[in-house]
């Protein structure tokens, strides 16, 4: 697809997706001649069938997750001075005839991250991921102060300065709400369009309970490296608190009836422990993010 000068890549990384690969990368040549495969380690066909429909096939020999295969179709995207990058899942469930409409507020100039959201429109989506995914959406807007409708949507646009711009740090499944978070950081434009999904074949590589525990942990993770004093010195200074209150409790009970409480004596020094530990951490953070600032700046 081309759109005065701008060249349209459509962005796949897939892992074992022998069933659905074709059908994506056959709709996805619709829109452009550019579609990339990243074949995460995959032990069945899905590199082979999508390099004989035409993809470029950027190939992983064991399987290194979902953000190292975003990170590297970014990479190659950025070889060929694509000015829009389209990344959607290779199991089936995003519709490519819907690539349009997101590469569009790209395309015009009007956002740099156009997010498409299986919430906006009615889709039957499963309770258990609209549980989920609203608990990971809450968690990923308090971080980014925004209010995206679908913060773990493997379908988006990017437009050329934000897969310049943008750090994919995380490996894992993780890397949907890392990046929007980096986004957010950077001052980039998300917007949001309402898409299709299909789940006839609900094949998703993570179950559940273990694909929200990585993005949680990963959402944890980006916070307290981008605000340290925050999530790591307010909690740090509770902690303490809670260590001396406890401290002047065990004092109290003393004085009074010449009763030393061990279990006291002990929430107490972990309170402080704890408390130290995560100040001590803060403080390192935030040291080491303005130097790394001062470095880039100059």
């Amino acid at each position: 697809m081309q759109a005065g000068n701008a060249t349209l890549v459509v962005a796949i990384p897939a892992y074992n997706e022998e069933k659905n690969i074709a059908r994506v990368v056959v709709e996805a040549q619709r829109h452009t001649s550019n579609v990339f495969v990243c074949d995460d380690g995959s032990t069945d066909m899905t590199g082979e069938i999508a390099e004989r429909l035409g993809a470029v096939v950027i190939r992983h020999q064991t399987n290194l997750g979902k953000g190292v295969a975003i990170k590297d179709l970014f990479r190659k995207a950025k070889e060929i001075g694509a000015n829009v990058v389209i990344t959607m899942d290779g199991d089936g469930q995003n519709d490519p005839r819907q690539i349009p409409l997101l590469a569009k507020q790209v395309l015009d100039g009007s956002a740099d991250v156009v997010n498409g959201s299986r919430f906006l429109k009615e889709n039957p989506i499963p309770n258990h991921r609209r549980l989920g995914d609203g608990a990971l959406n809450g968690l990923t807007n308090a971080v980014t102060h925004d209010s995206l409708t679908d913060t773990q949507s493997g379908f988006r646009a990017y437009s050329r300065t934000a897969i310049e711009w943008i750090e994919v740090k995380e490996h894992a499944i993780g890397v949907d709400s890392q990046i929007l978070i980096d986004a957010s950081q950077k001052g980039l434009r998300v917007t949001e369009v309402p898409i299709d999904v299909s789940y006839a074949d609900d094949s998703s590589t993570y179950h559940p309970a273990k694909h929200g525990t990585y993005v949680i942990l990963s959402i944890l993770r980006v916070a307290t490296e981008r605000s340290p004093l925050l999530y790591l010195g307010v909690p740090g200074i509770i902690s303490l608190l809670v260590g001396v209150g406890v401290s002047l409790n065990l004092f109290v009970l003393y004085n009074a009836e010449r009763y030393f409480s061990i279990p006291q004596a002990m929430v107490a020094l972990g309170a402080f422990i704890l408390g130290l530990i995560l100040i001590l951490g803060a403080v390192m953070l935030y040291s080491i993010n303005n130097l790394v600032l001062r470095l880039r700046q100059g």
